[in-house]
């Protein structure tokens, strides 16, 4: 889909991912589609596009648990990325998971990583969830190496510093 404005882009991008796809393929948007963009910075980085995601696709409400750790909000349901690894709770830089737990009172999420087969639960504290984010959209470095069922891959002039021949390879 072309869209030269990058606000504009951003709709086009989270009316995609959240009901256009879900409705036209049957994907679940929770869980089937995922979000590549090449930076983080930027309307149409990873930062924004997982906080407007986020907001479409878990949005806060009575019934949603969540937890606000600096500028970010963890809700139930939310999907998330470990960034770092820890080999104590046995999760990798890379691994994908979905919050299954809130415990705001004690400062604590569950995460269940992996698909239910090799499926591993770690539970974070404040001080390990700074390696935890959002992964509604993720940046094309962070995709390398997985499959997802359905991709959304963000390529604007915003990211011109990286948009060579070898970065639409690694997203491919």
């Amino acid at each position: 889909v072309r869209e030269e404005d990058p606000d504009r882009a951003s709709d086009v991008v989270c009316a995609l991912a959240a009901e256009r796809l879900a409705g036209r393929y049957n994907f679940d948007p929770r869980r089937d589609i995922q979000v590549i963009s090449p930076m983080h910075r930027g309307v149409l980085g990873v930062a924004a596009l997982n906080d407007r995601l986020q907001a479409r696709l878990n949005p806060p409400g009575p019934d949603v648990p969540e937890m606000h750790i600096g500028g970010r909000v963890f809700r139930l349901g939310d999907r998330v990325m470990q960034v770092r690894n820890d080999y104590d709770r046995n999760v990798y830089n890379g691994d994908m998971g979905v919050v299954t737990a809130v415990d705001a009172e004690e400062g604590v999420l569950e995460v269940n990583f992996g698909d239910g087969i090799a499926a591993a639960r770690a539970g974070y504290d404040l001080p390990a969830l700074e390696d935890l984010m959002h992964a509604y959209a993720i940046s094309v470095h962070k995709s390398q190496g997985s499959e997802f069922p359905c991709v959304i891959l963000v390529l604007s002039t915003q990211h011109h510093l990286l948009l060579q021949r070898n970065l639409l390879y690694t997203a491919l």
